[in-house]
């Protein structure tokens, strides 16, 4: 059974959520719109958060996938499905009913609607889905298609893993090992979802109808679990040409951002899809070499990490909503909420969540007793 422990993607995974929330504090000032906003934005948010969200996304459905795979190898597929549903699910709707609503209401007070207590808002929490309701689940948006890919593919991901007749492994290994460039083609079908479907259903992440992202954000989820599944070879080609994939990289990050001001889309999608494969590749390869191996920090962080993601968001937005209405610069309110998320968040961890088995479950940990060291 595959059981060894990819620390890299550990870290990977940690630093992602990390910089997660440094995107959604730059929400805040950037000129886009966001549940809660500076009154004054800045356009020099925006490169730095369209290059975040060039890989930062896709990178984590990778991993995801991949963890999959590692799963798969000691648990039969009932039992994972069954834990999955438990970590995914019980966040999730404690967060629908717990940590959202206080982010809604929020909003709604910034917007100028007046509720004379938040008992009252609450009370109308299921009289329509927002944005025009106040029923939502905002951020966790990840947890829901992450469970919908486990529930779709695991069934898929079972038959390639037992059955030695189809050889899709055995064959991808021989043509990457053969020709190791060929796995610059996977953004292919990516390319294909971006031209016939983003045009059409754009980019909602309600779910229901949001058929680009549930695709793109699959096939990733999909690349995460074969690619992992050709072991050493995999990590030996990413490790061999990390180089060439961070040239790659280098040299189609600024041309993705000339050509959006022309009016070449289909080529435009072309260029920011093998920008994001090669942004991938790149942080596989450098991980693999540089951040494979364990630390009591990573052991600390990883177990956070899911947590953090869950609480973050309430906890932000609760800020920025006194915050914005300083007499303070940008950068000062930056500052201020970069250090109070994260400073609040890890106090609300330390002390409650972490220490407490009925939050260990709400927050998708496993309980004090049941705690063992979990494959990424």
């Amino acid at each position: 059974m595959e059981k060894e422990r990819k620390y890299n993607l550990d870290w990977l995974r940690v630093i992602a959520f990390d910089l997660l929330i440094l995107y959604h504090v730059g929400m805040v000032f950037v000129p886009w719109n966001w549940h809660i906003k500076n009154i004054v934005t800045s356009n020099s948010f925006i490169v730095p958060m369209m290059f975040l969200n060039q890989w930062r996304l896709p990178l984590l459905f990778i991993i995801s996938g991949m963890g999959t795979y590692y799963a798969l190898s000691y648990k039969t597929s009932g039992v994972f499905i069954k834990e999955r549903a438990l970590r995914l699910m019980v966040p999730l709707i404690f967060g629908i009913l717990v940590l959202v609503p206080p982010q809604v209401y929020a909003e709604r007070i910034n917007q100028g609607i007046e509720y004379k207590s938040y008992f009252l808002f609450y009370a109308n929490l299921f009289n329509g889905i927002y944005p025009a309701g106040n029923l939502s689940w905002h951020h966790l948006w990840f947890i829901v298609y992450l469970f919908f890919y486990t529930l779709i593919l695991t069934p898929l991901f079972v038959y390639i893993r037992s059955n030695s007749k189809l050889k899709l492994i055995e064959w991808l290994n021989y043509i990457l090992n053969k020709y190791p460039f060929l796995i610059l083609i996977f953004p292919i079908p990516l390319i294909i979802i971006e031209a016939a479907l983003y045009p059409i259903y754009n980019y909602t992440l309600s779910f229901w109808g949001d058929w680009y992202a549930l695709s793109f954000y699959g096939v990733l989820f999909f690349y995460g679990f074969i690619l992992i599944s050709l072991k050493g070879a995999f990590w030996k080609l990413v490790e061999r040409y990390r180089l060439f994939f961070l040239i790659m990289a280098l040299l189609l990050t600024p041309t993705f951002f000339f050509l959006l001001g022309t009016n070449h889309q289909y080529l435009i999608y072309t260029v920011r899809l093998f920008n994001l494969w090669s942004w991938i590749l790149l942080l596989l390869g450098y991980s693999a070499r540089f951040l494979n191996k364990p630390s009591t920090l990573l052991a600390y962080r990883n177990e956070a990490v899911y947590p953090f993601y869950i609480l973050h968001h309430t906890v932000l937005i609760t800020l920025a909503f006194y915050i914005v209405k300083l007499d303070l610069n940008i950068p000062t309110k930056f500052i201020l909420l970069v250090i109070g998320t994260f400073g609040i968040v890890w106090l609300i961890y330390e002390l409650i969540i972490r220490r407490i088995n009925f939050f260990r479950i709400l927050f998708g940990m496993k309980s004090i007793n049941n705690s063992v060291k979990k494959n990424p």
